[in-house]
């Protein structure tokens, strides 16, 4: 549950610490360039320990269910592109790290792992859906739209992926927290 808000965490707090970065006009993965690039390596690791650790959680409490196969194999394929984000990290671009050209390029690893994410939203919604927990399950169906929506628009500008790249981080911490909570409808 914590991998999303402790990768956001840190990327802004280094973000905020690191000259030349600007947030309107660069993504966090790019902070694993330079000097102190190496906190923004250990930050993927660590997050893809996480990420897969959930996966590993969803598939004991949705095993034998709707969504208790591909939900969690979904899960940890973007657990497993944060372990490739930290070996091959994001080219320069955008300006940063200073000298750079302006141009941005999406590493495939990252376009996977997120449209793996956003697959795993709307396996799991089958999840809910059958515990009767019904606006949860429709929320997995639409959160998928708003993060590939702001992905699509992110060559055009770092704005509009930032907040998509942000509730695709913070989502699975609320979809790995319900699951445990119980089958309480409408909830």
């Amino acid at each position: 549950m914590v991998a999303g808000p402790l990768f956001l965490a840190v990327g802004v707090a280094q973000g905020l610490a690191r000259d030349g970065f600007s947030s309107t006009r660069n993504a966090i993965s790019r902070l694993a360039l330079g000097e102190a690039g190496w906190i923004r390596t250990v930050d993927f690791l660590l997050a893809g320990v996480l990420l897969t650790g959930a996966a590993v959680g969803l598939r004991k409490v949705l095993r034998g269910g709707p969504g208790g196969t591909w939900g969690p194999v979904l899960v940890g394929v973007f657990g497993v592109s944060f372990w490739v984000a930290a070996g091959f990290p994001a080219d320069a671009g955008a300006g940063f790290p200073a000298g750079a050209a302006e141009e941005t390029v999406m590493s495939g690893h990252g376009t996977v792992g997120h449209l793996a994410l956003c697959a795993a939203f709307v396996v799991l919604a089958r999840a809910f859906a059958a515990r009767g927990l019904r606006g949860w399950a429709v929320a997995c169906r639409i959160v998928p739209a708003f993060v590939l929506a702001g992905f699509m628009a992110s060559a055009a500008s770092a704005l509009a992926f930032t907040p998509a790249a942000g509730l695709g981080l913070l989502w699975p911490a609320l979809v790995t927290a319900r699951p445990a909570g119980g089958t309480t409808a409408n909830r």
